[in-house]
Formats: C-alpha cells, sequence, structure tokens
C-alpha cells in the first residue's frame, strides 16, 4: 500500500523530531498505521537552515524543502499538513487553506486553537477532514487522547494543570535556591528553559492558551480564551515560597478550570465554568506539588472514574513529536471512516455544545494566602480580623514573624512584622473589597500579597 504523505509547515526543534522519531520507529508506526508514513515535503522562511536539517536526516533523502508553503499545501500528492510555525495569523491562514484543499491537518499550536478554534473546526467539519492537534497541550503527555476519549463516561468536576515547563521550573528553582524570581528567570534563560522574550510563559499566557483547550474538551463548551482569567508568576517573592511551606504548601502555576454552582453576589445560584491561571498554593502531600523542573502535569477529577493524573515532559523535539505522529497515525486509522463517525474535535457532538457561561473571576470561590507588612505594634491583628470577620471570611492558619526576620525597622523607623494567613472560602470579589480596606490601614505598610490556594481534594 502506498505510504501516506505528509508536508510540514516549519522546521525547528518539532519538526526534526518528527523526522527522528519517524525514522527511529518506523517499523512500528508502518505495523500500528497499517500504512508507512513518510515526510514529502517541508515549508520553511529559513530555507538554508531547512536544507540541512533534512539533509542531515536519514529518511531527508527526496523531501522537498521550499519557501513556499502555499506550494507544499497545493501538492496533491501530500494527504497530511502538520503546523509547526506557530502564532496566530500566519498559522490560522496556512491551516484554513490546507482545509478547503482538502487535508487532513495535526498542529502543535495551542495559541491558534485557543483563539481561532471555532473557525478551524467549523471549516474542518465541512470539509469532511480531521484536524489533531494532541501536540497542542503538555509536549508528549497525551492528555487530550484521555479528556476527549478515555474519559468519555464521566462528568468532569475539575482540571487543575502544571502546564508550562519554564515556570514550573523557575518556581522549583526559587523554592530549592531561596532566590527571588529575577535572578532565577536570568538563570533559566541561561539555560534555555526561557526565552529571551519570556512574556508568553511567565505571565501565564501559554498556560491559558493550554487550559482553554482543554476546558472546552471537558465541558463541551466551545473555545474561549478571551475569557480565561490569566495572572503570571512575576510577582512571587522567595518569602512567599518559603512561608507557604512553613504552612504545608508549595505554590505551582496551574491552569484550572472547575464546573461550579456557587451562589453569586446577589445569592443567586449560578452555573457556570471557571477557568484561570495563576499562581496556587497546593498542599505538599499532593503528587502535583511534587512535579519539579520542567516537567508537566495535569490532574482530572470525573464523577465515575475519581481522580486521575497525567505526568510527562510538556515541551521538547521529541516528547512533542511523540504527539505529532501519533496524530498521524490516528488520521491514518481514520482515513476512510465516514467523518460523521469520527470523534468530535471537542469531545461532545457539535451540534451539542453547552451554553454554559465561563465565569468573571469576580464570581470565583476559593481560599486564599494573605501576607501583611504591618506595623508591630498592639492592636493590629485585631483590625485585621475584624475586617475579615465582616465579611464572614474566617482564617484557617496564621503565622507572625517577628521584626527581625522581616526587616526590622521599617517605613520611617516604624517596627513592622509580616501576618502570614490562610482562608477558608470565599468569593473573589468579596476578597477584593477586604483587601481594599485592609490596604487602606495606615499599619499596613506595603502592598499586600494574594495567592489563591486550591486543596485539589
Amino acid at each position: 500500500m502506498k505510504a501516506i504523505q505528509v508536508g510540514l509547515l516549519g522546521i525547528g526543534t518539532v519538526g526534526t523530531g518528527v523526522f527522528q522519531v519517524l525514522q527511529r520507529n518506523q517499523e512500528e508506526i508502518r505495523r500500528r498505521a497499517g500504512v508507512g508514513i513518510e515526510v514529502r515535503a517541508v515549508a520553511a522562511r529559513n530555507l538554508a537552515r531547512a536544507q540541512a536539517i533534512v539533509a542531515a536526516s536519514p529518511v531527508g533523502a527526496g523531501v522537498k524543502v521550499t519557501a513556499d508553503a502555499r506550494e507544499l499545501i497545493r501538492d496533491p500528492q501530500i494527504d497530511i499538513v502538520v503546523e509547526l510555525i506557530g502564532g496566530y495569523d500566519t498559522a490560522r491562514t496556512l491551516v484554513l487553506e490546507a482545509i478547503a484543499a482538502g487535508k487532513h491537518v495535526v498542529t502543535a499550536n495551542k495559541a491558534l486553537l485557543a483563539v481561532h478554534g471555532a473557525e478551524i473546526f467549523a471549516a474542518a467539519r465541512a470539509q469532511g477532514v480531521i484536524v489533531a492537534f494532541e501536540a497542542a497541550v503538555a509536549g508528549g503527555i497525551p492528555i487530550i487522547k484521555a479528556l476527549r476519549e478515555g474519559l468519555t463516561a464521566n462528568r468532569i468536576q475539575w482540571i487543575a494543570g502544571i502546564i508550562n515547563g519554564t515556570t514550573n521550573f523557575i518556581l522549583s528553582e526559587m523554592r530549592d535556591k531561596g532566590l527571588d524570581f529575577d535572578a532565577v528567570l536570568q538563570e533559566a534563560q541561561r539555560l534555555g528553559y526561557a526565552e529571551a522574550d519570556p512574556t508568553f510563559d511567565i505571565e501565564g499566557i501559554d498556560a491559558a492558551h493550554k487550559a482553554t483547550i482543554m476546558a472546552a474538551i471537558a465541558y463541551g463548551i466551545p473555545v474561549q480564551f478571551d475569557k480565561a482569567y490569566t495572572e503570571g508568576i512575576t510577582q512571587l517573592a522567595a518569602q512567599d515560597i518559603r512561608y507557604a511551606e512553613q504552612l504545608g504548601y508549595r505554590i505551582k502555576l496551574l491552569g484550572i478550570s472547575k464546573r461550579t454552582d456557587h451562589p453569586d453576589a446577589s445569592g443567586k445560584p449560578t452555573g457556570g465554568i471557571e477557568l484561570r491561571v495563576h499562581p496556587t498554593l497546593i498542599p505538599a502531600k499532593r503528587l502535583i506539588a511534587n512535579v519539579e523542573g520542567a516537567m508537566n502535569a495535569v490532574v482530572v477529577n470525573g464523577d465515575a472514574v475519581g481522580t486521575t493524573l497525567y505526568y510527562g515532559k510538556g515541551a521538547g523535539a521529541e516528547p512533542t513529536a511523540s504527539a505529532v505522529v501519533a496524530d498521524l497515525v490516528d488520521i491514518v486509522r481514520l482515513r476512510a471512516a465516514d467523518p460523521q463517525h469520527h470523534v468530535p474535535y471537542l469531545a461532545f457532538q457539535p451540534d451539542s455544545l453547552s451554553n454554559l457561561p465561563v465565569l468573571p473571576m469576580s464570581e470565583v470561590v476559593t481560599s486564599y494566602y494573605l501576607r501583611l507588612r504591618v506595623a508591630d505594634q498592639a492592636g493590629v491583628l485585631a483590625q485585621v480580623t475584624r475586617i475579615l470577620a465582616d465579611a464572614d471570611i474566617s482564617i484557617d492558619a496564621l503565622l507572625q514573624r517577628e521584626a527581625d526576620e522581616v526587616g526590622g525597622e521599617g517605613v520611617q523607623g516604624v517596627p513592622q512584622t509580616d501576618l502570614i494567613m490562610l482562608t477558608h472560602e470565599a468569593r473573589e470579589g468579596t476578597m477584593n473589597g477586604v483587601l481594599a480596606k485592609l490596604q487602606a490601614l495606615p499599619t499596613v505598610l506595603a502592598p499586600i500579597v494574594r495567592i489563591r490556594k486550591e486543596e485539589l481534594a
């Protein structure tokens, strides 16, 4: 049987990995797919670099290299287009053109799907082609397949994931070495874990793209990146990581989605989906709290299966190529099937997507870590606890660090201390009002630190 022909749009770290995996495991792949899978052409802006990569590959002989992506898309011999260029606009245009040409598509582009997924999936359904995107979330971890197929019997309750390796590496180093964010970021850039411009990673945008895709699949809602709450790790201080440890917690940047029916501010029941990315305190005894370095992990809770954990490398040439090649095999297996019987892109049939709203952050209910730098004098703690009590927010744990531990004589010679509190659950909007009142106290000497806390029980 004639081998399936693949065209790569972009060839960098992942494209090189795809070449390597296809070459090394070609017999295994053929046995699983029932037919060989070959790269026929590569399109790249840097032609010389692409030619060098292809020439160095044992399977590079006969592979055409072009600077014209549309030439690849128009090639009638190519069955599947693999998009590895990243970004929003150019990738969107080329993917839609490939679909219009009747090509199946594999993409590792989480940003593209988080923003333009609805348009791309609709176009693919109209053409009867497949769009596969396992590599778009958590690299080599098969979390998309788990959510879309393995957990089909479940009503997913919540998902919490460490889905950005750069930020997890930075937080691990901050905890292990007691360093502040800026120093560890520089080290991460030197080692190649962080880009020269790390904004998408450290501000939580990359994780929000991935969380948006997982939420859509888990709850059968449209992809809605614009409604995701995003907060990065740039404001985290080493002392907060240290205090969290003393309280039995670790801080991770989590992508969280959760089905909820908490009452809103007026007391009316409100059903919806939480979709948020932010630093989070997690009990140190949880497995996900012990995921270190650049590794990824996703915890999924379903009503039938309970809690399941998916762990592995979330980036890199071959881990991501593993997911790309798995998608290629899936498409080969399904290409002759009736499109009406393909697994839906977002797990649910397109005419059965839910209108459950993504809740604004002000309606989210969670618990909190608060650190207040205050004047070290009588009555301050009573003022703080009174404001919390007036808002029906109760304290779960309290630490007070003596003045010499936090810098001794503070602003204008006023002795100061840190109050560190864990609260019970409260609505975010309520907590925002409380923090405004606390910050206005003359005895609060610095901006209050607020980090959300999840038990993940």
